[in-house]
């Protein structure tokens, strides 16, 4: 058989050192309890589905009261490697909530605005 996509291919990806760290269930409940839950959204420029990202993000943590940030990922070599292939990607307190489309209403049960 040919050869697979790099696309397609499952490969493990490595934690670049300065990528958001995974929380203990405990670290990520004392946190949503008080109320500080940050959402990151990675993107590069000219991703029509980063824009579309962008737009649903923005609006949900306006709603829940939550504070998002944007990271460009052809300005972080670490990030570049580690999610290329994704962005958009969501992260909910440093955790990988989504990738490629936004789902509104599930961003909004993450961040218990429901």
């Amino acid at each position: 058989m040919g050869r697979m996509s790099p696309l397609l291919r499952r490969t493990a990806k490595a934690e670049p050192d300065d990528a958001p760290k995974k929380k203990s269930k405990e670290s990520k409940n004392a946190r949503k309890e008080a109320g500080e839950r940050v959402v990151t959204l990675l993107s590069k420029p000219g991703c029509h589905l980063c824009d579309d990202a962008r737009a649903v993000v923005a609006a949900v943590c306006a709603e829940a009261g939550a504070s998002w940030e944007e990271k460009d990922i052809t300005q972080d070599e670490a990030l570049y490697r580690a999610y290329w292939e994704q962005i958009p990607v969501v992260l909910v307190d440093g955790e990988q909530h989504t990738f490629w489309r936004v789902d509104a209403d599930r961003l909004r049960r993450e961040l218990g605005a429901d």
